[in-house]
């Protein structure tokens, strides 16, 4: 059955264009996701900030991100991914002007957590977008929209360290505002037009419209409130028992709280979307082997890489004795191989398959963290720079994962996969983080932690690689 398209006529877009949005949106959203972190130290000098303010600075936006990201999914779906885009946008760029003009920390914190809504809404409509594209631009359009996301993540510490160094910190957040500028209004004019796609007639919570449930025609206009409220109430306490478990402990009574809170939250979401009569998350999505497959191997790359990321940083400075510039400086390489072999990907997907890609894609980043774990005190860069550029030429070639999740589902349904595949990947790098720590911690010693930290991480990639070689086409 064919999908209708209500609302305003579609205008194609142009490639080019399209890429550009989404890779820019996607680069703007992730990089203020680790950027701050470099320029905590000055922030808490000029605004006379605390301990617990400061951690709000740093974790604020991840909070708001992934709760809301499926909620944004949802409204893209509904309202049409242009419009949320947009919208989205529009917060992240206001909220980014309060940040840099902040004179108090509470106006800063404020402005954090609005930078994050307006994020949450942004990345799964990007996603939305490329869902309409034919096969060949929707598999290239997501392998620039990871990769951005994937040279964000690399190069944040490193412009914050930049910026911390040489401006003041205002600037990491006065930086955003004329790049979203600049984003909204390539996508007024780049994006279709087109409102929300809407389901085919008769269809329901299934992914393919034969759920069990019968919509209205032309459905989808509802959105789940209980859902969106359960999903946030899920998403954000695990969110801030995952960033403050490790700081406070896991024992304190905000963490248990939270923790407690995420499990409620979790139980009421799955009895909202069994209940709704147009769920925000189709829980039969995740009977499509490809949409699940994908999110599963998405999930274990961030557990690993992520892990990897936060404690590298560390153990360079303090076990082999870089200095912050050159420790920041180790995660360029990563960076520019991604960028560089992205676009290779999709001509190795078409020879190979996106689960043969995948899965080589994720044991290459697993053997460079298992190269990462022989290093020792006194290594230098001949040593390191195998293990980062084994990392760095892997991470590209999972690009096909994004393509495969969104390619699993109709259309009508790319902005709740869109988000549910952002939000895998956000927590994901949550929890690689924490379980790393824990490795780390129990350790005693930190470079004997590290390297078994690391050598759990790899396994959990070789994990992904399995699944992608079984569930991906």
């Amino acid at each position: 059955m064919s999908l209708t398209v209500t609302g305003a006529r579609r205008r194609p877009a142009r490639a080019w264009a399209l890429f550009l949005v989404t890779g820019l949106a996607g680069f703007m959203t992730t990089l203020d996701n680790t950027v701050v972190t470099v320029a905590i130290l000055s922030i808490q000098r000029d605004l006379g900030a605390g301990l617990a303010a400061l951690e709000w600075v740093a974790t604020g936006y991840i909070l708001t991100f992934a709760g809301l990201m499926p909620a944004g999914g949802r409204l893209a779906d509904v309202h049409g991914p242009r419009r949320v885009l947009l919208a989205g946008l529009g917060v992240f760029t206001v909220a980014s002007l309060g940040a840099g003009l902040a004179g108090e920390v509470g106006v800063l914190v404020a402005a954090r957590l609005a930078q994050g809504a307006g994020a949450g809404l942004i990345l799964p409509a990007t996603l939305a977008v490329l869902a309409g594209r034919e096969e060949r631009q929707r598999s290239m359009g997501v392998a620039v929209w990871m990769a951005s996301g994937a040279a964000a993540l690399a190069l944040g510490p490193v412009a914050g360290g930049y910026v911390s160094e040489h401006a003041h910190w205002s600037w990491v957040f006065l930086a955003n505002v004329p790049l979203g500028v600049a984003i909204m209004a390539l996508a007024a004019v780049a994006l279709p037009d087109g409102s929300a796609v809407a389901l085919p007639e008769g269809s329901g919570e299934g992914p393919g419209g034969t759920g069990r449930r019968g919509g209205r025609p032309g459905g989808g206009r509802e959105l789940d409130v209980a859902g969106v409220v359960a999903s946030v109430v899920f998403l954000g306490a695990g969110t801030f028992a995952l960033t403050h478990g490790g700081a406070h402990g896991w024992a304190s009574p905000a963490v248990v709280a939270a923790l407690l809170g995420c499990a409620g939250g979790g139980v009421a979401f799955v009895v909202a979307e069994r209940r709704a009569r147009e769920p925000m998350v189709e829980l039969g999505l995740f009977r499509v082997r490809s949409f699940a497959g994908g999110v599963a191997a998405q999930v274990l790359w961030g557990l690993g890489v992520n892990g990897v990321f936060f404690y590298t940083a560390i153990f360079l400075q303090g076990v082999l004795g870089f200095t912050p510039t050159d420790s920041g400086m180790a995660f360029v390489p990563l960076a520019l191989l991604v960028v560089i072999v992205t676009p290779l990907a999709p001509l190795v997907e078409r020879w190979l398959g996106a689960g043969r890609t995948v899965a080589a894609g994720l044991v290459l980043v697993a053997g460079g963290m298992a190269l990462a774990a022989t290093l020792e005190a006194g290594d230098g860069w001949g040593r390191l720079l195998p293990a980062v550029c084994a990392i760095g030429v892997g991470s590209a070639l999972t690009m096909p994962l994004g393509s495969a999740v969104l390619g699993a589902v109709p259309e009508a349904r790319a902005g709740v996969a869109g988000g549910i595949f952002s939000v895998s990947r956000e927590i994901s790098g949550l929890f690689g983080i924490a379980a790393v720590g824990v490795i780390v911690h129990a350790a005693g010693d930190f470079a004997t932690g590290y390297a078994a930290g690391l050598l759990a991480a790899a396994g959990l990639v070789l994990a992904g690689a399995l699944i992608s070689l079984v569930t991906l086409p």
